[in-house]
């Protein structure tokens, strides 16, 4: 908070993992996800000075990050199109088919939701923050949080059983 640029090079270095993690799991693409880390840290760079508590150094950097994700949400809007990158097949290894197939259902329900939606359950279920400090994160009060998050559950949820339905086709068209 003093200026000292080493000191906080080295919080960056220590955090900017898992930044990049809530980001990528957020905004869901790798390049937006680099983007968004790199302007929080330098948006904490800028406005640390206006951090009231030093204890909350995390709360507030988690906060910066998820203001830059939804900017950068709305910057670049969806595609539409879903990547998917499967490393290489070894036999020596367990059978983890249904560990991938339970990611790619994931990322799909994750496809169907908004980012405000994606933001409160990677910050509470992911990330483990308890919902007085996704409040914080959020800035939302508890009720707010709480009800929030129900929302979300229940939209993957709904995202997941539409997914789980017989009779689509690829294109999201019934057969």
């Amino acid at each position: 908070m003093a200026g000292d640029h080493d000191a906080f090079s080295e919080l960056a270095r220590v955090t900017a993992g898992r930044l990049y993690a809530i980001a990528r799991l957020i905004l869901r693409d790798e390049g937006q996800a680099e983007d968004a880390t790199q302007e929080a840290l330098v948006a904490a760079w800028r406005h640390i000075r206006g951090l009231r508590d030093p204890d909350r150094f995390d709360a507030w950097l988690h906060q910066v990050l998820v203001r830059t994700c939804y900017r950068e949400a709305r910057r670049h809007r969806p595609l539409g199109s879903l990547t998917v990158r499967i490393g290489s097949l070894e036999l020596s290894e367990p059978d983890r088919s249904g560990d991938l197939a339970d990611r790619d259902q994931l990322e799909r329900g994750f496809a169907r939701l908004d980012v405000d939606q994606r933001s409160i359950l990677v910050l509470h279920y992911y990330i483990g923050l308890r919902l007085d400090e996704v409040g914080d994160v959020l800035g939302y009060p508890p009720g707010t949080v709480r009800s929030r998050l129900h929302r979300a559950t229940q939209a993957m949820r709904a995202a997941l059983d539409a997914d789980a339905r017989p009779g689509k086709v690829p294109g999201g068209r019934l057969a």
